[in-house]
């Protein structure tokens, strides 16, 4: 039997009576969300089907709007608040707190590089109509090719990953003007011909991120659409700045995010399986009534929790300075761009070690019997395992290894 994702605990059917209006309340919303999401998670990631309910859910609950402006029924919150929700979620569902961590970033792409018209517009109705974000941007990929039509920008191409792909309501593509090296964002509809999604997502995990290949042929748009271009004697022209170049620390801070949040959850529940399912061991001098009295269970739930709460402290530092960065987006220098993503670059290489760690460990202190199918303790690990290399972390350490011996920053790049 499946949780009913559409009618949480204390909600009216379809979702919640209200909005919260605090941090707290928000942070306690995602809560929510997560208890509902890891009723059944385990069950939904097996069926890997599309997860058109579990994005209502996060509809329904007013977490998509999170980053909205309050004046246009959003939130009103900042990347700290949302980088907790993401925590929070992916402890329920990796699967879905990669979702809604993703939908953020793309969220905000138009402050990143949109006009402050393009800004305003967007916002306001992606926060009215509830919008939830997908992006065709992978950049392991050949970009996709734009041409200049009659006045309009037509893309076309393929991408091997699209997050959010079927349950979107709009895509962000990215691709190269030809005959030019001009990059061009762009916000489009999902639902058209030209967006085809080949559904061919069948990872080890992640399962319900709907991050398989898409096929972009012949989406076209007004170049008064194109992210941050602006119309010139000379044409239509983009309007650079270094905050421009925060999409990588942003979406590398939403990775760290994930994986605590999942390392989160693996913890949790573990415990409960200790305290209510593990029996003690009995072939010892040093006999224990019940498996939580055990040293050696003890020892390793305290090692864990000691190197999760280090985990998180490393990514609430790196949320700061975002926040520091947002606070004055127009005038950001390399140099603070620089040293965020070096520290974001330390959390990221400790939440995967941590989150790697626990996912396996957590066989320790449970015992043979929560290898079960049944129990499904392998979907942590395997939520970690398969994010985890969406670049190598050995990267990272050497970002923050230069940093460290020769105090060298990071140069914006579409992984740094």
């Amino acid at each position: 039997m499946t949780a009913d994702l559409t009618a949480p605990t204390g909600t009216v059917a379809g979702g919640w009576t209200d909005r919260p209006s605090t941090a707290e309340g928000w942070l306690d919303r995602a809560r929510q969300v997560a208890t509902t999401l890891a009723a059944d998670a385990v069950e939904r990631d097996r069926a890997l089907a599309i997860p058109t309910a579990e994005v209502q859910l996060l509809k329904d609950s007013g977490l998509v709007t999170l980053l909205g402006p309050v004046e246009h029924g959003g939130g009103g919150q900042d990347w700290t608040t949302a980088l907790r929700v993401i925590r929070a979620v992916s402890a329920g569902d990796g699967s879905i707190g990669q979702l809604i961590g993703y939908h953020y970033l793309w969220f905000w792409a138009v402050r990143l590089v949109g006009t402050p018209e393009q800004i305003a517009a967007v916002e306001e109705q992606a926060t009215k109509e509830a919008w939830f974000f997908g992006g065709a941007v992978n950049p392991r990929d050949a970009d996709l090719t734009i041409a200049d039509e009659d006045g309009e920008l037509v893309f076309r191409g393929e991408k091997s990953f699209s997050t959010g792909g079927r349950v979107s309501d709009v895509t962000v593509l990215e691709g190269v003007l030809e005959g030019t090296d001009k990059h061009i964002f762009a916000i489009v509809p999902t639902a058209q011909p030209a967006i085809r999604f080949k559904g061919d997502w069948d990872a080890l995990g992640q399962r319900l991120t709907e991050s398989g290949g898409v096929v972009i042929d012949g989406v076209r748009v007004p170049w008064a659409a194109a992210a941050g271009y602006v119309e010139t004697e000379q044409g239509w022209e983009f309007q650079p700045r270094v905050y421009n170049t925060l999409n990588v620390p942003l979406i590398q801070i939403i990775f760290a995010n994930i994986y605590v949040g999942i390392a989160e959850g693996a913890l949790a529940t573990a415990a409960t399986y200790t305290r209510e399912r593990t029996r003690p061991w009995p072939f010892t001098p040093d006999l224990k009534d019940s498996a939580s009295e055990e040293f050696y269970i003890l020892e390793a739930y305290g090692d864990l929790r000691s190197k999760l709460w280090a985990a998180e402290a490393l990514v609430e530092r790196a949320a700061t300075l975002i926040e520091a960065i947002n606070a004055h987006a127009d005038t950001v220098t390399e140099e603070e761009r620089g040293e965020a993503e070096v520290v974001i670059a330390a959390a990221k290489q400790v939440a995967i070690d941590t989150g790697l760690e626990i996912g396996t460990r957590v066989y320790d202190v449970t015992g043979a019997r929560a290898t079960a199918s049944s129990v499904g303790l392998d979907i942590f690990w395997r939520n970690i395992r398969t994010h985890s290399l969406h670049d190598p972390v050995a990267h990272k350490r050497a970002e923050v290894g230069r940093y460290a011996l020769l105090g060298e920053l990071p140069a914006p790049s579409w992984y740094t």
